[in-house]
């Protein structure tokens, strides 16, 4: 089993996920807010956990009321004359730091938006459990493991140049020089005709419609000199780390676009970037840009603390960052509708293996044990923070699905149980001295835990988490970080305890085992990151988790991969590599009857979308069942 190489763009879920978030990179989600939490998709979080704000201000603890003057509200958006707007919030990138080259680190990034610019082929309807057409219109399996997609005519990007296969294969063929996971399981990309493309699968895997159709496909305009030099890179299969391609991807990394061009409904006015907000103006040749009833989508930047007021002025007509109990208290007296959608994702204790003590299974396993998880999901999201109960490193809703039933009975649960934790500490030789802490061969447990300072669920959560290990006797310090300094911090390993994302928004495993124990470990990630070593015992068994997560998603009959997915959800649950604690759902601010006449009621289908990945209020805005008042 070749050894996965898998860059996943970090910073802004998924993220993937996090507090805000997926397949392609998580994109950070705010605070979970705004991913991730994600990916990186994640990646998940406003965030979401999977996204990007300026200022590293501690977030306000989950008990407080939110106080307005507590940070500098933006001032309100100027008004499009006759025009119709709607009022986002997500944490972006500014200029020159920020950039238009999506393909690499430090772009603007839209968040959820995304798909409103650079949009994929695809969007996948989590009721249906269908893909449903965007910039493509059909697509199937053929003979020779193709996978062969039909694209949509009459797209105009916003530079006027037409929407074609060229976009596609430009696209794939820098995420290859990226290390895109989809590169694992198809070994070519071509273009028949204009209209079509096909893949060839080396590997072939049920989820690779989900890395080919949700691809944000990228201008060939913009794009086509650096595509036309990894073109051959593919021909010969040229491998990640070789000389040519890595300096291609340097190459790419450095490449500045003078403008962000889009294909669907809307464009950046790049005169409108301010360090509170932006504004993206409808782009006539588009996708779905006769369909989408709103003229404007004006961004506000910032996490939590920075949008809370802004929602509270009701500037804000829909806000996914993951807002503490007492907000989301002062939004619904506010008159502000509070909907919560699934994330599939949620905040996870991640431990850096270079420190001998939480190397230890036992360790780990007695952390768990210690934990109140319902408290620190309560605390930290009230409603919207669900404890996680199995422990298998994605959904619980999932666990049915994918996990055969005799083994989903034997999970351990690790339900509150301080007697357990010490005895599995006592067990790996540590005792509990007079101070109340406990010490072992390795030495003292004491730890600094760090989170996003913006993301107010995740400080939350670590502040609850510390004060719980600490009150069991293992001394915890808290400390907020700069929310895109953590994923570097995390990224680069300058971590002993932290709270980022487990899980990701899609329907397979697959993608929340890569976010779990791909986003941040060496060698996999830029930098050592956790340093979990693939290679583990479990029951007296060796075993290749690695291999273990290619597994899972091979071969193209889902309920074939049960079992595979079965052996993994067993060795997480034993090994706990990450601690997840609770499952986020959606506490989104979504304002009503100011620019926005409604939203749809919360049995609606649509909210079975997670709010990272296929988010349902950007569907609505795409299909156009979204109203101005």
């Amino acid at each position: 089993m070749k050894t996965r190489i898998t860059f996943l763009i970090l910073g802004v879920l998924a993220v993937l996920i996090s507090a805000c978030s997926q397949a392609q990179a998580p994109a950070a989600a705010p605070t979970q807010a705004a991913a991730p939490k994600p990916a990186a998709q994640a990646t998940q979080p406003p965030a979401a956990t999977q996204a990007p704000a300026p200022k590293a201000t501690e977030a306000p603890k989950a008990t407080e009321a939110p106080k307005a003057a507590a940070t500098t509200a933006p001032a309100a958006a100027p008004k499009t004359a006759g025009g119709k707007e709607f009022h986002g919030a997500w944490p972006y990138t500014l200029p020159p730091k920020g950039h238009f080259n999506s393909h690499v680190t430090d772009f603007i990034d839209f968040g959820i938006y995304n798909d409103m610019l650079e949009t994929p082929m695809a969007v996948y309807n989590w009721d249906k459990a269908q893909f449903d057409p965007w910039m493509a219109t059909e697509w199937k399996n053929e003979a020779g493991d193709f996978f062969t997609v039909k694209l949509r005519q009459g797209v105009k990007w916003s530079d006027g140049s037409d929407f074609t296969s060229d976009d596609v294969v430009s696209t794939f063929l820098l995420r290859r020089v990226v290390g895109d996971s989809v590169w694992k399981y198809i070994d070519k990309v071509e273009a028949p005709d204009k209209q079509t493309v096909r893949f060839h699968f080396s590997n072939p895997t049920s989820v690779a419609p989900r890395f080919i159709l949700k691809m944000r496909i990228r201008p060939n305009s913009v794009y086509k000199d650096l595509a036309a030099k990894a073109k051959p890179l593919a021909d010969q299969n040229k491998a990640a780390d070789s000389p040519e391609n890595q300096a291609l991807r340097q190459e790419l990394t450095q490449f500045r676009p003078q403008n962000f061009v889009t294909s669907g409904p809307f464009k950046l006015d790049p005169a409108s970037i301010t360090s509170s907000r932006l504004t993206l103006v409808k782009n006539p040749g588009g996708f779905a840009a006769d369909k989408v009833a709103f003229d404007t989508i004006v961004l506000y930047n910032g996490e939590t603390p920075d949008i809370t007021p802004v929602v509270l002025q009701k500037e804000v007509d829909y806000a996914t960052h993951g807002f503490p109990p007492a907000t989301e208290k002062s939004f619904q007296d506010n008159g502000v509708r509070i909907i919560r959608p699934a994330t599939v994702s949620g905040p996870a204790l991640f431990v850096n293996f270079t420190n001998k003590i939480l190397a230890k299974p036992e360790v780990r396993q007695a952390i768990a044990y210690a934990v109140k998880r319902d408290e620190n999901g309560v605390v930290s999201l009230g409603k919207s923070g669900v404890a996680v109960k199995y422990m298998t490193g994605f959904s619980d809703n999932l666990v049915p699905t994918w996990v055969d039933k005799a083994a989903v009975d034997k999970l351990n649960q690790y339900a509150y149980d301080p007697k357990k934790a010490d005895e599995l500490l006592k067990a790996a030789g540590f005792t509990k001295g007079s101070d109340g802490v406990y010490a072992g061969p390795d030495g003292r447990m004491e730890f600094e835990l760090t989170a996003p300072a913006e993301f107010a669920d995740w400080s939350a959560a670590a502040e609850n988490l510390a004060k719980q290990l600490t009150d069991f006797g293992i001394k915890t310090a808290f400390r907020g970080v700069q929310f895109q300094q953590h994923v570097q911090d995390v990224q680069q390993g300058k971590f002993v305890m932290a709270i980022r994302a487990w899980g990701a928004g899609n329907p397979h495993p697959f993608f929340s085992y890569e976010a779990d124990l791909l986003t941040f470990n060496a060698p996999l990630s830029p930098g050592v990151g956790m340093s979990f070593p693939f290679k583990q015992t479990v029951a007296g068994k060796e075993m290749d988790l690695n291999a273990m997560i290619t597994a899972t998603a091979k071969g193209t009959d889902e309920k074939a991969q049960i079992p595979s997915v079965t052996d993994m959800a067993v060795a997480f649950n034993q090994l706990l590599p990450i601690i997840p604690l609770w499952e986020r759902y959606g506490n989104n601010a979504s304002l009503e009857n100011a620019r926005v006449s409604a939203y749809p009621p919360d049995t609606d289908p649509i909210w079975k979308n997670p709010v990272y990945a296929d988010n349902p209020v950007v569907v609505l805005l795409m299909d156009g069942r979204l109203k101005p008042k």
